[in-house]
């Protein structure tokens, strides 16, 4: 006999073999329990149908039924096991004296176009049923579709329970029924996460941008549209705090923003545009005119000096004897002269200064071997000749005095304290800059780096009475991301870290800063301080 496909919608998977699946189901036949499963089911079809065969082989009751499909817990219909093992749709029922068939009407009307006569056979026992006595089973349908049955999803968690006659309409609407998108994308998938798919993961959903207000398929918007629109507003990323279109953001960065990278023409060192004209004023390789007018060509800023000391004609220059005590001046070009002419004068002043240069010189060396570098972490600073030097830094731009070389501690880091007079960078011409430098040390291998050891700034009030002094001071902890903070290495011209707005040159002149032509500064690293400004 030819199987067919069971009509009904199975609530179960169909792979499972009839006599391997472990369903449960409720059925009036087991009222001891409540449950059972399709193995039981089975078994106990089987044994009853051999029994009923036995005692009277006249009568013949059997239903076409799947073991999947048992699950509805139609025991009470089950009399015997068909061939085919089907569930009857649609039943049929024949009855020739004792003799009642329950069949499928799919089956009756397959074997009706294919069999000749209107007459075909009993599937069980090949008896012949005749087509013209047959009629639908309304009983034995009733009760099929009365059956409760779980949902075919309820693996995937539905926990739908109901009559097999409701299973059809449920599964139309039940959110674990697998659906493909609408939008034909290929994605199958549960449908109570359809609407998400369709609003959110869909390639084939349309989407309107926000910003441009062009629609775009989704994969289309999420891998090439999104994040590469003309109109999109961004920040600069120079963080100038300037918002434009994508379109004209790199226009803006490359010649607009003020906070854009520029290279120096002269000095090929790359600055923010907005400090690249402070910078000329100190550029080292700026060209600039000689003082002394002697040739029209520019001279780099760097090689004046040593021009106007060693090689500019028209330059005043000393006796090379001067430090010996010889007082001429003249003209560059006329100083031979002048060393033919006082030969035996030069020699001397050279002796006698000679004389004094080996006082000094052992005067220095008893003082050296007292004098001790290390520090507890602070150092003090006193800068003589106050009025002299910020003359000078006036009128020679940056302008940098240093102090003498210390030790944080005894086996610390090597720093000196710098100070510009008449300012530097952001504070050139209205403040005071100070400044600390890290230089190479002998213990730089055995020390922690980055520097991170706290610092502070003093300008002392050198006030008489000790309760009206106001000294002022800045401090702050280092940050371990500055270049500043690294280790030193050697043949390297920094600027150092610090302050370059520390005090105003009019504050200065107030109280008692400025006493006997001289200013304090003392340099502290030996406490936890509390940041009071960034440092430059």
């Amino acid at each position: 006999m030819t199987r067919v496909g069971c009509q009904v919608p199975n609530p179960t998977p169909a792979s499972d073999p009839p006599d391997r699946c472990h369903y449960s189901f409720r059925s009036s036949s087991f009222p001891e329990s409540g449950t059972c499963n399709c193995d039981d089911i089975f078994h106990a079809v089987n044994w009853e149908s051999e029994s009923m065969l036995a005692l009277d082989d006249d009568k013949h009751s059997a239903i076409l039924w799947d073991c999947a499909a048992v699950l509805r817990g139609i025991l009470s219909l089950a009399k015997a096991v068909s061939k085919c093992q089907q569930l009857p749709a649609e039943p049929q029922s024949c009855g020739t004296g004792e003799h009642v068939e329950t069949l499928s009407s799919k089956i009756i009307s397959y074997d009706f176009l294919h069999r000749s006569g209107g007459v075909f056979k009993c599937p069980e026992d090949d008896k012949p049923l005749d087509y013209a006595k047959l009629y639908p089973d309304q009983e034995v349908a009733t009760e099929i579709m009365n059956s409760l049955v779980r949902c075919t999803h309820y693996k995937d968690g539905c926990r739908w329970i109901d009559r097999l006659q409701n299973l059809q309409v449920h599964l139309d609407s039940c959110l674990f029924e697998s659906v493909q998108c609408p939008n034909r994308c290929s994605a199958h998938l549960m449908r109570f996460n359809l609407d998400d798919h369709i609003e959110y993961l869909c390639p084939k959903r349309r989407v309107v941008c926000d910003f441009c207000a062009q629609e775009f398929p989704g994969d289309y918007m999420d891998q090439t549209h999104a994040g590469n629109c003309p109109k999109e507003v961004l920040w600069c990323e120079n963080k100038c705090g300037a918002k434009l279109e994508r379109r004209f953001l790199s226009n803006h960065m490359k010649n607009e923003c003020h906070k854009r990278t520029v290279t120096c023409q002269y000095c090929d060192r790359e600055f923010v545009y907005e400090t690249l004209q402070t910078h000329q004023y100190q550029c080292p390789r700026f060209p600039v005119s000689c003082p002394n007018r002697c040739d029209p060509t520019k001279i780099p800023r760097e090689e004046v000096e040593v021009h106007v000391q060693e090689l500019c004609p028209s330059a005043t220059t000393a006796c090379p004897f001067k430090e010996a005590g010889c007082k001429y001046k003249c003209p560059r070009y006329s100083m031979e002269h002048h060393l033919q002419e006082s030969q035996n004068t030069h020699l001397q002043l050279a002796w006698d200064l000679v004389r004094r240069q080996q006082q000094q010189i052992s005067h220095l060396c008893s003082s050296l071997h007292a004098t001790t570098h290390v520090t507890d972490g602070t150092f003090i600073w006193k800068i003589s000749s106050y009025k002299a030097k910020y003359i000078e830094a006036l009128y020679k731009n940056g302008k940098e005095l240093v102090s003498q070389p210390f030790y944080t501690s005894r086996f610390g880091y090597k720093a000196a304290l710098s100070v510009f007079l008449n300012g530097n960078g952001a504070g050139e011409g209205k403040y005071l800059s100070v400044y600390i430098k890290l230089m190479p040390g002998e213990y730089d291998n055995i020390l922690e780096w980055p520097f991170r050891l706290p610092v502070s700034f003093t300008l002392f009030d050198q006030n008489e009475d000790v309760e009206m002094r106001a000294h002022l001071s800045e401090s702050f902890v280092p940050d371990p991301t500055w270049k500043h903070f690294q280790k030193p290495v050697k043949n390297v011209d920094s600027l150092g870290f610090g302050y370059p707005k520390f005090v105003s040159n009019e504050i200065l002149k107030t109280r008692d800063y400025i006493k006997d032509d001289s200013i304090i500064i003392r340099f502290d690293c030996s406490k936890l301080v509390v940041t009071q400004a960034d440092p430059d």
